[in-house]
Formats: C-alpha cells, structure tokens, sequence
C-alpha cells in the first residue's frame, strides 16, 4: 500500500510513519502543499492524507484540484479545525474523511483500512451492476454519471454518489444513520453521525424537488430512498 502524506509538521509525520512500519504502508512525506499537489496528480497512490494548513497551497485546493482531474482516490483531511463548517468544507470538497487533530494514531490507522477497504469494494463490485436505471434516476458506476429523468446531474461529491448508489439500490428500505456510516463509509463511524446528515441535506438540495425529495426522514430511525410523490 503506498500513501502520499502532505504534512508540514515534522512530528507529526514521524508518528505517523512509524505506525506505517507497523503496518507494512509505504509513506511518502512531503512537507509543501504545491510540491504534494504535483505528488499527488502525476503518480498512482493508494490513499493520500491531506493537512488542512500548508505551506504553498493549502489542503483544501488539493483536494478539490485532485477532484476536478476525476481522480478518484480515496482522501483523508487532517485538521486542526473541529467547527461543523469545516468539516462539511472537507467533505462538500471531495474528501472521504477527516481526523481532528491531535488524534490518536491508532484512530488514524482505523480511518485508512476502513477507507481503503471501501474503494477497494467499490471496486471489486463495479462489474457487477455499472448503470442502476430507477424511475427517475440512470446511474452509471464506471463513469460515476448520474442522470435525473435524462438531465445529468453535476458537482456531485464521490461520497454524495456513493450514498445516492447505494439508496438506489435499496429502495424505500429504511437505514439507521449507524447502517449508513457502516455500509457507505464502511466503519462503524467514531464520533458524529452529522456527517450522514449533512450528506442527505446536499443531495436534496442537488437533486430534489419540493415535492420530491426523494430522501426521506423517518422520524426516530433514520432516512429511507423513495421516489415518490408527497
């Protein structure tokens, strides 16, 4: 597994590469966010890890400047900031996760099994279903397309997609956000369940309508996918 870290705190860095050596991860360590940038979008990378604040260009253009290649490989934001706001900035930029700084290595290892465990899912189940075609949605995996009754929709983040596939494919089921966190973000998710919340507020705005949200609320449980009229 080879990761590129954009860290520009030393200590940091060692900590980190030291638990790496544990696990049998090759770490790359750059210090400057405009040379991780140059790292990050012309070499082949399992993971990347993004510091929010960095020398040269900060973590935030990164990411969204890997984004915008269509690079879809898996990102975790490291942060000082702990506000709901910049949290939502990280993942509405494309970002798969964030740990709060200072946390604990251990934490940091959890997040990065469970992300890449995700993609390489995603991955392995790609051939089994590319295009999910609903009532009103074409959903193509491989092109990551989504097409609302023949209108693409764009700006979707690859976590917005991931949780509109996996709706789709369980119709008008009801999940808990715990469920969401588990089967979407693949771990059981260690702090705030927000992050499920704030996903379903954008896609409804990005594709719903006023009378068709088709997230739904299920007061006490969760959400559930429905294409109905209400």
């Amino acid at each position: 597994m080879k990761v590129l870290v954009v860290e520009d705190n030393e200590n940091v860095c060692s900590m980190i590469d030291m638990f790496f050596i544990k696990e049998g991860i090759e770490g790359i360590f750059i210090h400057d966010g405009n040379e991780g940038y140059k790292r990050a979008i012309n070499e082949e990378w399992d993971l990347i890890i993004l510091d929010w604040m960095l020398p040269g260009m900060d973590g935030v253009t990164i990411c969204r400047k890997i984004r915008e290649t269509k690079n879809m490989v898996p990102i975790i934001m490291l942060t000082a900031k702990d506000s709901e706001s910049d949290q939502v900035l990280g993942l509405e930029i494309g970002a798969d996760d964030y740990v709060t700084k200072p946390f604990s290595p251990l934490t940091l290892m959890a997040r990065i099994k469970a992300v890449t465990r995700r993609a390489n899912q995603s991955n392995q189940t790609m051939e089994q279903m590319e295009v999910i075609e609903t009532h009103h949605f074409k959903i193509n995996k491989e092109t990551r397309e989504v097409f609302l009754d023949g209108h693409i929709i764009p700006d979707l983040t690859p976590k917005e997609f991931d949780l509109l596939v996996f709706f789709a494919q369980h119709p008008r089921q009801v999940f808990t956000r715990e469920q969401i966190l588990d089967r979407v973000w693949g771990y059981q998710y260690y702090g705030d369940e927000r992050t499920v919340d704030v996903h379903i507020k954008r896609l409804r705005k990005k594709i719903g309508r006023e009378k068709q949200p088709f997230f739904h609320t299920v007061w006490g449980v969760g959400y559930k996918f429905d294409e109905m009229v209400e």
